[in-house]
């Protein structure tokens, strides 16, 4: 009897990792967002270059050490002795997304720093989370003197008037003048605070991903995204049409099909029906 010992594909692989939100593994997963660029890469490498930072992190950690001390240990180490922080120079490069050059380089973009801040916070018992923020990825920290949210890019606290300024522009314009509050859920900045699940920064990551390379109109590499947000995100049918419209850009028709097809037949009501079913006229056509 012979054995299938070919290695999984990367899409494969990714699909393993994401299946359960039970102990999800966002750095592995998010480390693996680059083997669609290297299909050779080491994800295991990755992890044991962040252990290894985990234990340089820890090797500045005094004693019995309290979270605010552990914090601002984590905040001088990070930023300034490993020089972690924004590419200034090419914010929209892909590579800003991909764990193992945010590693070599020491350059990011704010979701890509913090989950890999998040993975040394947590290794220091830090209560942190990532914050989905609008336009800028943030990060939290509960201590016991109250809740601390940081920019990723410069570990800079960010107070209520810091948070509200940033959320401005994407209020409605009747929650402009409410007053800024960071209890969760009781007003809109605190709504805007809730805890992101590991999925969603892994999503966000992704999308990320996807504008870059529908700007560039790179259809391979956009594609392969969009695989990837379609295992992650099964339910969300937007990214299924947009997989169907990269693939008739490709001159993939079959493929284009089934996927506008089960896009119009799970969103009816959708919006954009009419002209999706125009798609699927010219489409069959050929």
């Amino acid at each position: 009897m012979s054995l299938n010992l070919s290695p999984p594909t990367p899409l494969s692989y990714f699909a393993s990792l994401v299946q359960s939100d039970d102990q999800f593994p966002l750095l592995e997963a998010a480390a693996s967002l680059a083997q669609d660029e290297e299909p050779t890469l080491d994800v295991q490498q990755v992890l044991d270059d962040v252990a290894r930072l985990v234990k340089r992190v820890k090797a500045r950690m005094p004693e019995a050490a309290d979270d605010l001390t552990r914090l601002a240990n984590l905040t001088q180490v990070f930023y300034k002795d490993l020089g972690f922080g924004m590419n200034a120079n090419d914010y929209y490069a892909p590579e800003n997304s991909y764990i193992f050059d945010v590693l070599r380089t020491r350059r990011g973009i704010p979701i890509s720093l913090a989950v890999i801040w998040l993975e040394l916070a947590q290794a220091l018992d830090l209560q942190a989370q990532g914050i989905s923020f609008p336009g800028h990825f943030l990060v939290k920290v509960a201590l016991e003197g109250g809740l601390v949210v940081l920019d990723p890019l410069t570990g800079e606290s960010l107070g209520l008037d810091s948070l509200s300024e940033r959320l401005s522009p994407y209020r409605a314009p009747e929650d402009q003048f409410a007053a800024p509050d960071l209890d969760e859920g009781e007003t809109p900045l605190g709504l805007y605070l809730q805890a992101c699940p590991p999925r969603d920064m892994l999503a966000r990551m992704l999308r990320n991903l996807k504008e870059i390379f529908r700007s560039q109109e790179d259809w391979p590499r956009m594609l392969q995204v969009l695989e990837r947000l379609v295992v992650l995100l099964p339910q969300a049918w937007d990214e299924r049409r947009d997989r169907g419209l990269v693939h008739a850009e490709l001159g993939h028709v079959h493929e284009a099909l089934q996927d506008l097809r089960q896009y119009l037949e799970a969103v009816p009501a959708a919006p954009d029906t009419a002209a999706l079913r125009n798609r699927v006229s010219e489409l069959s056509a050929l």
